[in-house]
């Protein structure tokens, strides 16, 4: 059953960036405004297009810069897209997966996955010792099927 990670708080993830040591400039809070208000996973340049209309002085290296603060600080999670280039959405809480619309990028996390029996198995045939694991299904969400 998916689980919608949204709404997100704001303020509590502006709270969080300056905890971790980040002044709260003007681009921060743009790119960080986007990206807590989207439920879909957004490329570096939709964020900057979205970004912009909020502060037109927005440039793009400053997006891929804050995207990058972002993601090390737990807010956001790169993910993969269709077309090749990564995109990002808000982080989940706890372990959950994806679920990714290829047509419209809407994402929603899922959780009760029992992958055992298959990481036991690869582990078995690899010799890995696997630590953690990340699913992410991409389909077409009911608005676009």
């Amino acid at each position: 059953m998916p689980l919608d990670p949204f709404p997100v708080n704001l303020e509590e993830w502006l709270a969080r960036i300056e905890n971790s040591g980040y002044r709260l400039t003007e681009p921060l809070r743009a790119v960080t405004e986007v990206m807590a208000k989207n439920h879909r996973a957004l490329s570096p340049v939709d964020v900057y297009d979205l970004g912009r209309a909020i502060y037109p002085k927005l440039g793009l290296v400053t997006v891929y810069r804050t995207l990058e603060k972002l993601e090390g600080i737990g807010l956001v999670q790169r993910v993969h897209q269709v077309g090749g280039c990564n995109g990002y959405i808000a982080a989940p809480s706890g372990h959950q997966h994806l679920l990714i619309c290829q047509i419209c990028g809407r994402a929603e996390y899922f959780s009760g996955d029992d992958l055992s029996v298959l990481l036991s198995s690869i582990e078995a045939q690899s010799h890995y010792s696997i630590r953690e694991h990340w699913l992410q299904l991409v389909g077409v969400c009911e608005s676009c099927g």
